[in-house]
């Protein structure tokens, strides 16, 4: 049986991914998830995701915080995971404006414990979370894993390249396989309150004002977080390997003479937002009153997947649109939320 440990297994991606391997694989894994279940966003969100794992005889949930080293080293040390997937992080591009120290502690230390505890008690393969927000300002479309990513535009982004360097560090010293996942723009059931298209549909269903930040003069990959887990499900049995031939002047740098790897996870096909904003008031039924704005700090003007090391790898290709993307979410939030 393989075993595998799912850090953020409380939160919206780490729920899917949870309920997808083991729908999936039936009595052929067990996972345990761990989750700090802070704040940040509801945590009877997070309580009722939990609850419908609960289910499965094959999962257990275990609350604790990643940056607790002893706790976290004394789970490893005695189950012996096969595979790690780390999703734990404090997200969030406009939280990490003002609340810096926030994103030390969880995606910096947090992060460090984990590539430890890999390597004290090591495992087959660590997947972890990145985000399409390295990308920071660079203005070449797509955005590809092959591109520089040194120019970050938050303390968030910054965190997320910090994850994918230390990564390359461990994998390196220790020969620990490690895939880097750069989330585009995640949207689906269960989600996250703090992103736009939850918090617009809460405002439209409220009657408030829902704030169009430059003017609407952006694009976003959207991408359905039933795509984002079928991807990182297949992945999990495909660690890189070593590559003694790899040099910096003609290899990918996605990739490494270490075991070492980093994809992307979109849907390679950019949004404008207005757009979005018009499927979502289509779902819903109301038309928002909109109160356009200037750029926020920390933000980009657009983000556009290269998935091609996906499609060559593993045959992937997300089939979700936005417009049913959008469609979904919004049938999900009006059972959640009794509309």
């Amino acid at each position: 049986m393989m075993k595998i440990l799912i850090t953020g297994g409380a939160g919206f991606i780490g729920y899917h991914l949870t309920k997808k391997i083991i729908d999936k694989e039936k009595s052929d894994v067990q996972i345990i998830g761990i989750d700090n279940l802070n704040s940040y966003y509801d945590v009877k969100l997070k309580q009722d995701r939990l609850k419908l794992l609960e289910r499965f005889e094959n999962y257990q949930f275990i609350k604790m915080d990643i940056t607790d080293k002893n706790s976290l080293d004394n789970l490893f040390k005695n189950e012996k995971f096969n595979i790690v997937i780390n999703l734990a992080a404090q997200a969030g591009v406009r939280y990490s404006i003002t609340n810096p120290y926030a994103y030390l502690d969880s995606n910096l230390l947090g992060f460090l414990n984990v590539l430890e505890a890999c390597r004290n008690f090591p495992v087959d393969h660590l997947l972890y979370a990145s985000s399409s927000s390295v990308y920071g300002g660079n203005s070449k479309i797509p955005y590809s894993t092959e591109d520089n990513v040194d120019h970050p535009v938050s303390l968030y982004a910054a965190t997320k390249k910090s994850n994918e360097l230390m990564a390359h560090s461990y994998s390196n010293l220790y020969n620990i396989p490690t895939t880097g996942l750069r989330f585009f723009t995640v949207v689906g059931p269960y989600g996250r309150p703090d992103m736009a298209y939850f918090s617009f549909t809460e405002d439209i269903f409220n009657g408030r004002d829902i704030k169009i930040f430059n003017h609407g003069n952006m694009k976003r990959d959207f991408t359905y977080v039933d795509d984002v887990v079928t991807a990182i499900s297949r992945l999990i049995n495909n660690p890189p390997t070593t590559d003694n031939a790899w040099n910096e002047l003609d290899g990918k740098i996605s990739e490494s003479w270490a075991p070492y790897k980093i994809y992307n996870i979109g849907n390679n096909t950019p949004e404008t937002l207005m757009r979005f904003v018009e499927l979502l008031e289509k779902h819903i039924g109301i038309e928002a009153n909109k109160i356009f704005m200037d750029m926020q700090l920390g933000d980009v003007m657009k983000t556009y997947a290269d998935i091609s090391d996906l499609e060559e790898k593993l045959n992937f290709k997300p089939e979700t649109s936005l417009d049913e993307s959008l469609r979904l979410f919004v049938k999900w939030y009006k059972d959640y939320y009794k509309y």
